[in-house]
């Protein structure tokens, strides 16, 4: 055991590990690009097929029953017989969890099925994994009923752990379309001002746009669809905020609402909210730079201060020991 510690702390080991992460590193921030394909390609062919889908669906209801009555006919997935016999529809969906998955980017009944199940069967592997580890690896001298608690918080963490993985999804979706959305109204606001009408100018800003957000892309080419084919405008434009859950897109929202219902200025209306948008990223990230200091605070503590003490009193304690030594 001494002669492996001995080892890992050897300083030749320890440059070799750091060169090899170096050398991964650099390898992966090239290949990942190429690796990654044509993100915007494919949002735009799954936004054409969802308008496609809009069309088919307000076409075809007079046919609901009996394509109801096909569908059932037909065989279910696993996921889905799993969800239907544990009857997790009833017990976990609301409607707060599917706006949540459209915020996500997740749109459809299938992302529902999936999300319910993967809360079930994360549970059940939670429980089983930690009753395993506490008998099998170790169970810190733990009573059997303690054990069973602990297991039972394991399978709340697998219950928990797609809510967490959700969230992450949305959080980073928000972030994307908050960092474009002042550049995407200017881009709106010019279009609108040289004579297109509200359709053609989404349209075009979300072909333009897409190279830096591909998220607020498509989330303009699906409020253009919807605003073909949907019976009120003012519902694409409510679902455009609810998809992405941001207050400003839900105020750019609001504004074309009022703006058609009272015959106001559209180009008024969105050049305030481009400014008010980017006087809300700018007060974001003079935020962000203004926590920045006391965020410095302990590393500055931990790291720097200690090796400032070894460079400014290492060599008087040099010079000291020096002195001893030599009297």
């Amino acid at each position: 055991m001494s002669s492996l510690f001995q080892y890992l702390f050897d300083p030749e080991f320890a440059v070799m590990v750091l060169a090899a992460v170096a050398a991964f590193a650099t390898v992966a921030s090239f290949v990942l690009p190429l690796l990654s394909g044509d993100r915007l390609g494919s949002r735009m062919k799954y936004v054409a097929s969802e308008r496609e889908r809009l069309r088919v669906e307000r076409l075809a209801t007079f046919a609901e029953e009996q394509s109801q009555a096909k569908l059932r006919r037909e065989p279910k997935s696993f996921m889905k017989q799993v969800v239907e016999w544990l009857n997790l529809r009833k017990a976990l969906e609301t409607e707060g969890t599917r706006e949540r998955l459209k915020m996500a980017g997740f749109r459809g009944q299938a992302p529902v099925v999936v999300f319910l199940f993967f809360r079930a069967i994360l549970a059940v592997v939670g429980f089983l994994l930690t009753l395993f580890y506490l008998f099998t690896v170790n169970s810190f001298d733990l009573p059997l009923a303690l054990q069973f608690g602990m297991a039972i918080g394991g399978a709340y963490v697998g219950f928990y752990f797609p809510v967490i993985f959700i969230t992450n999804l949305i959080q980073r979706r928000q972030k994307s379309i908050k960092r474009v959305f002042p550049d995407a109204l200017d881009l709106l606001l010019i279009c609108v001002q040289a004579g297109m009408s509200v359709e053609a100018a989404m349209n075009k800003v979300a072909g333009e746009i897409g190279a830096r957000s591909i998220e607020l892309a498509e989330e303009f080419s699906m409020t253009t669809a919807e605003l073909s084919y949907l019976p009120e405008r003012r519902q694409a434009y409510e679902n455009f905020g609810k998809r992405t859950g941001l207050a400003v897109v839900r105020a750019v929202g609001t504004s074309l609402i009022q703006a058609e219902r009272y015959g106001t200025a559209v180009a008024q209306a969105l050049r305030v909210l481009a400014k008010e948008s980017r006087d809300m990223r700018m007060a974001e990230a003079e935020k962000k730079a203004a926590a920045l200091p006391p965020k410095l605070t302990v590393p500055m503590i931990v790291f720097f201060l200690p090796v400032l003490f070894v460079v400014i009193l290492g060599p008087a304690a040099i010079q000291f020991l020096a002195m001893r030594q030599g009297g």
